[in-house]
């Protein structure tokens, strides 16, 4: 192997390392939220007596679960529909004191309460591992100055009716004694009557207000801070990247834009008025800060790729695009599961289970598709060819130019381009001629039948020397024999690989080679048989007499010498033999 060959594998294994590791660290990410997601799906059932997962009953006002408890109720409330609102009250008072309850207990939710949607439960169960009993579930805890208040839910079953969730006659014997240590929302106080009191859509006017005032103010500050934080960046940075990579990190501004004004907007949602509006703008800022972490992964990934691309060889480009492409489909993956389940509270079991099913209708639809994109994950990580490699696959036999997802392009000969599927690629034998190490050089020398045995013999020894003897062939692996009678010749057979690994070199010293061997047959008096028949019109000149005679004496002095090179040579000559040709041959331009 080159040194040249030697540098670029040694490149290309850096680059794998780099790749390796940065799927490790998205793998693991990944495995994080899965298994976190998976454990808190799955009700716990180590402790004695616990229940299992129950199917979830679509109760009309959404009380079968402790999340559509509350979120029903502020809804109601939010609707001014007060007679709904009871309903999910557990108390005996009816008429107009039910209805003073409900606007009390929303008054304290809404003042009082420090809750994320994410923390109430979705299942119908509600959440096993709080420590509570299996039928209670906290909603949150109401600080005021004279203490601290739970506000509880209760799986209550009346009747025949399946059971639900509502909010626990403890809870409500409290919340009068609530009200009353609950102050009036400082914003309120300084406000103007008219923004106070006034109600759209069941909403005081100055709820309306502040969004439509606090959504630019957030992407404001969220501009601001991410130019003064690439200012102090960019100074730190130009002393180890250039302008072009600058250029390229500059593109991160608008994910981090998104990601401080979701901050922002978090940070609003501490300080609503209102439950409801604290749970929807807590979830806008949580899916914003998800949406824009994965918009910074997506764009770092392209950045690194880029980076080792220009660092490392050109035959790498395909191994660091396709593992960056395969980095941003698992970042995304990510994403999605942290909106789903934490945010959304979608039941990942029953999506997986939706998606299983349509994943079958998908595979078979997209059957191919997807057998070459796993072709092609195949060719990077086996690396059977690379970029820049000669190769035979199949039929076609050339240059890999690209290797992409779904086919690679192979140049030919005949200098056209041919596109082989991935799937197709890795389920057949591939040739790689790049990534030898010598040439095989093997031949069957026909000489005529006029040739007598001694001049076989000293043919024979000639063509070892010759083997033994020149520089650019390994002399322990080369042989000649003679290994047969043909129909119409004398089969000599030569073996010998060539050290070098290119074409072009090959190709000399192989010319060179046969040269010699023809200069070798015809000093030993013979010459290459005709596979064919020959008519004699005229007096046959024959072989020549004298260098046959010559040869027959050189075989008759080794056997009289005891020096007769049969079955082979002993060890020490070919030690002197070794490496004693001149090659270029003597006289040569180079």
């Amino acid at each position: 192997m080159s040194f040249k060959n030697f540098e670029n594998t040694l490149e290309s294994e850096i680059v794998m390392r780099y790749i390796r590791t940065l799927l490790f660290i998205l793998f693991f990410m990944f495995m994080s939220v899965t298994s976190f997601a998976a454990e808190k799906a799955a009700p716990a059932s180590a402790a004695k007596g616990t229940p299992q997962a129950e199917a979830t009953f679509d109760d009309p006002l959404g009380r079968s679960t402790p999340q559509g408890a509350v979120v029903g109720f502020l809804k109601a409330m939010q609707r001014e529909n007060y007679e709904q609102a009871v309903d999910y009250l557990d108390t005996r008072q009816t008429g107009k004191r039910a209805q003073q309850l409900s606007l009390e207990l929303h008054h304290v939710l809404d003042q009082g309460l420090t809750v994320s949607a994410t923390d109430l439960s979705s299942k119908p169960e509600g959440n096993l591992n709080d420590g509570l009993p299996v039928h209670r579930e906290i909603v949150g805890i109401v600080k005021t100055k004279k203490g601290e208040y739970k506000i509880l839910l209760e799986r209550i079953q009346k009747e025949n009716n399946p059971p639900v969730w509502l909010f626990s006659s403890e809870t409500l014997n409290q919340v009068p004694r609530i009200y009353e240590e609950i102050d009036i929302p400082w914003l309120e106080r300084q406000l103007p009557a008219v923004l106070a009191e006034t109600r759209l859509a069941g909403m005081p006017l100055y709820r309306w207000i502040l969004p439509v005032l606090m959504i630019p103010l957030a992407f404001l500050f969220g501009w601001l801070c991410t130019a003064l934080l690439f200012a102090l960046m960019r100074e730190r940075l130009r002393h180890h990247l250039d302008e072009q990579a600058l250029m390229k990190i500059s593109r991160i501004k608008n994910p981090l834009v998104l990601l401080f004004s979701a901050g922002a907007i978090y940070v609003f949602s501490l300080g609503s008025v209102s439950l409801l509006g604290r749970l929807f703008w807590a979830f806008v800022a949580s899916t914003a800060a998800v949406i824009g972490l994965t918009w910074v992964f997506i764009h770092l990934i392209e950045i690194m790729a880029r980076i080792i691309e220009k660092r490392r060889p050109k035959a790498a480009n395909a191994i660091i695009r396709l593992s960056a492409t395969l980095f941003k489909a698992l970042t995304i993956v990510v994403g999605l599961v942290i909106v789903f389940y934490y945010f959304a509270g979608i039941n990942l079991t029953a999506v997986v289970a939706g998606l299983g099913v349509g994943g079958i209708a998908v595979a078979f639809a997209a059957q191919k598709t997807i057998e070459n994109f796993l072709g092609g994950v195949f060719l990077v990580w086996d690396k059977p060819i690379r970029l820049g490699d000669f190769c035979k696959a199949g039929e076609h036999q050339g240059t890999v130019e690209h290797i992409g997802l779904r086919s690679t392009q192979i140049r030919t000969l005949n200098r056209t381009i041919v596109f082989i599927p991935n799937g197709q690629l890795s389920s057949i034998s591939v040739e790689n001629f790049t990534l030898r190490d010598r040439f095989l050089f093997r031949y069957t020398l026909n000489l005529r039948y006029e040739t007598t045995a001694d001049q076989l013999r000293y043919i024979i020894v000639q063509l070892r020397e010759l083997l033994y003897g020149h520089p650019r062939v390994d002399s322990t692996s080369a042989y000649v024999r003679f290994i047969g009678f043909g129909q119409s010749s004398l089969d000599v057979e030569i073996f010998a690989y060539i050290i070098e690994t290119a074409q072009g070199p090959f190709l000399a010293i192989r010319e060179d080679l046969l040269l010699r061997i023809m200069d070798i047959v015809e000093s030993g008096g013979s010459g290459f048989a005709f596979p064919s028949q020959t008519l004699y019109m005229a007096k046959d000149g024959g072989l020549d007499d004298n260098k046959g005679r010559e040869a027959t004496q050189a075989v008759q002095r080794w056997r009289e010498q005891g020096e007769l090179p049969f079955p082979d040579h002993v060890p020490e000559k070919v030690r002197q033999l070794d490496n004693t040709l001149d090659y270029p041959p003597k006289g040569s331009v180079t």
